[in-house]
């Protein structure tokens, strides 16, 4: 890619920097610039070799306006230095404070066994050639779920950059550097108060370049599609050339690498390396591939360019992963609270994919700690979204209800609601679960309350007709339990399944002397109806609904007559609400009057109960006999 930048911001540093917190030494003078550095840390500048690598010259500038004090970070448990006569003298003595105990590189071999032997926090420091597929891959899989044996990095393209990074990691920003910024071409994430948030609609409307670039952020992430050398952002594009280093032959390159323009517009590219950022976070698929993955020449690798720049952090992906919503929000609520980028981003995906996404470049928080790194989220949508998304397919995709029943535009409508909730890249993000929760039962009570104003009025509707349409889809489960039916003798209950994903088993209890007494689907309130067995023309027939929840929560209910009764009756009341117990049954009380004239015969009743958009039904028999004189 062309390096070509324009609508700076800031300006230029200079070529060389002669004060400030890290100052540029030729080689042969830094590992005595390391022991002064070392016996007053904190009155010393930091030594960086930049022999070679006027590049480097560069980033120290932009650090000196970045940082604006020097204090020890505070170590972690294990060091182990990769390759380490490959990298300058006097880089082993600098790493020397970062760590509380060092082990030998051969304690790598076995990888997956290490922190068998040596549990705790790791800082794992070499050239990027030296972080392959092995041993890192084993490290990152054996510590990525836990904070606690945390793995660290530190690296760059050869041993100056090495030792740039391990001298970053010494600075702390300047007051004023706590701008947190968001940048996203694969969402449009909510706007929290103190995050500067950009999506693709802010791409067509502003200059992102000058943004990133006319800013010196405290936190900032790249979130787009791309490759291991660029993440876009719209006509934008984060870019990994570092124009300063040679090309290694033989090695493929993008399409700059061959004389072609970029495929996208060359103005608007951002050389990472530019960047003014403590941390920065490239949230897209491998943007930091280990050496041996790697697609592109280290050249135009984004990674190595993060590092070569003022970054004293920098978060990337080790491969493919499904950052999204969930991501973006939990890390901006990290950068406000001070939690670490990748514990966070790590443990919202874990619920996605059982491998580490994001690696760590610079040691991990502040010296006065920071917040706990939150626990592996798991996307577990709440019992009652799922419930409720079940009802919800079986009264809209099974043909029981009719194409013009008037309950359909409100179960389609809600039906859209649950879909969104159970998407990852909704759920826990947008609305958090007890917003989700709130906002789906008072949809339910309102669904509820409608199901049980319309059975109440004609209890011939479609709805109730559930047990036969998804009976008549159905096989018998084998399995039988023995019950007792409300008239106090054996009764069997049975249950049918589904033979179809949108057919919802049924649960029939039947006695030889009442028939089919209950029908209910699976987590709906189970009912019992207790009556006189007769009641006089003219008198009260007594009813009293026992009702068991699953759930507790408001349960409508009603009862009703056969259609050649219903002239004759008046139910009081016509429905009832209450708020339901799984711990003990309830009881609800039902009184029908019946008419002087009403005809001695036998009838039923039935109960039912509304909760969730199930229906339960208890079905009760009884007689009506003369006056009594």
């Amino acid at each position: 890619m062309n390096s070509a930048v324009t609508g700076q911001r800031h300006a230029q540093p200079s070529a060389t920097s002669e004060s400030g917190l890290f100052r540029p030494v030729d080689l042969d003078r830094f590992p005595a610039a390391v022991g002064e550095f070392l016996t007053a840390p904190g009155r010393t500048p930091v030594p960086v070799p930049v022999e070679g690598r006027a590049d480097l010259v560069r980033g120290v500038d932009l650090a000196n306006r970045l940082y604006s004090a020097l204090r020890v970070p505070a170590p972690l448990d294990l060091g182990v230095v990769l390759g380490a006569k490959e990298l300058p003298e006097g880089v082993p003595e600098l790493t020397r404070p970062l760590a509380r105990r060092w082990l030998d590189e051969e304690e790598l071999d076995d990888a997956a066994g290490f922190h068998d032997r040596h549990p705790g926090t790791l800082l794992v420091i070499g050239r990027y050639d030296r972080l392959n597929l092995s041993p890192v891959r084993a490290l990152l899989l054996a510590t990525y779920r836990g904070p606690e044996r945390a793995l660290t990095l530190l690296s760059g393209r050869d041993g100056a950059s090495v030792a740039w990074n391990v001298a970053k990691q010494y600075a702390r920003p300047a007051a004023g550097v706590d701008a947190l910024g968001l940048f996203t071409d694969t969402d449009r994430p909510p706007h929290l108060p103190g995050v500067r948030v950009f999506d693709d609609r802010d791409f067509e409307r502003a200059d992102i370049q000058a943004e990133i670039l006319g800013t010196r952020w405290r936190r900032v992430v790249f979130q787009g599609h791309g490759k291991d050398d660029s993440v876009n952002l719209g006509e934008f594009t984060i870019c990994g050339l570092n124009p300063a280093v040679p090309a290694a032959p033989g090695l493929l390159g993008p399409r700059c690498a061959y004389g072609l323009p970029c495929y996208k517009p060359e103005d608007k590219l951002v050389p990472l390396h530019h960047v003014e950022a403590v941390e920065l976070v490239l949230s897209a698929c491998n943007s930091g591939p280990l050496a041996d993955l790697a697609l592109y020449d280290p050249k135009y690798q984004l990674l190595l360019n993060a590092l070569d720049g003022p970054a004293r952090t920098v978060v990337s992906a080790v491969s493919v992963h499904d950052s999204d919503r969930p991501e973006n929000v939990a890390w901006m609520h990290a950068a406000l609270t001070g939690a670490d980028s990748v514990d966070t981003l790590n443990a919202s995906l874990a619920g996605s994919h059982p491998y580490p996404a994001f690696m760590r470049f610079g040691m991990p928080g502040e010296p006065e700690g920071t917040p706990a790194a939150p626990e592996p989220a798991d996307h577990h949508p709440d019992p009652l979204v799922l419930t409720v998304g079940r009802r919800l397919t079986a009264l809209l995709a099974s043909e029981l209800l009719p194409h013009n029943h008037t309950l359909r535009p409100r179960l389609t409508k809600l039906a859209r609601k649950v879909d969104l909730w159970i998407a990852r890249p909704t759920h826990l993000a947008d609305q958090s679960p007890k917003e989700i929760l709130s906002s789906l039962e008072a949809d339910l009570q309102s669904l509820d309350h409608t199901i049980t104003e319309q059975v109440a009025e004609n209890p011939e509707n479609e709805i109730m007709n559930y047990p036969a349409h998804f009976g008549d889809r159905s096989s018998l489960d084998p399995h039988l339990r023995e019950v007792a039916c409300h008239c106090g003798r054996p009764a069997q209950e049975f249950t049918r399944r589904g033979l179809l994903p949108h057919i919802l088993d049924t649960t029939c209890a039947v006695c030889m002397r009442c028939g089919d007494v209950t029908f209910r689907v699976p987590d709906a309130p189970a009912l019992l109806a207790y009556a006189d067995d007769e009641v006089e023309q003219g008198g009260v027939l007594e009813v009293r609904a026992s009702l068991t929840v699953s759930r507790p929560g408001p349960v409508r209910l009603g009862l009703f007559v056969p259609t050649y009764l219903r002239e004759d009756v008046t139910v009081e009341p016509a429905t009832a609400k209450v708020r339901g117990s799984a711990e003990r049954p309830r009881d609800v009380s039902f009184r029908v009057r019946f008419a002087a004239g009403t005809a001695p015969q036998a009838y039923y009743f039935t109960v039912f109960a509304v909760q969730d958009l199930a229906v339960s039904t208890a079905r009760r028999h009884f007689g009506v006999v003369p006056r009594r004189a």
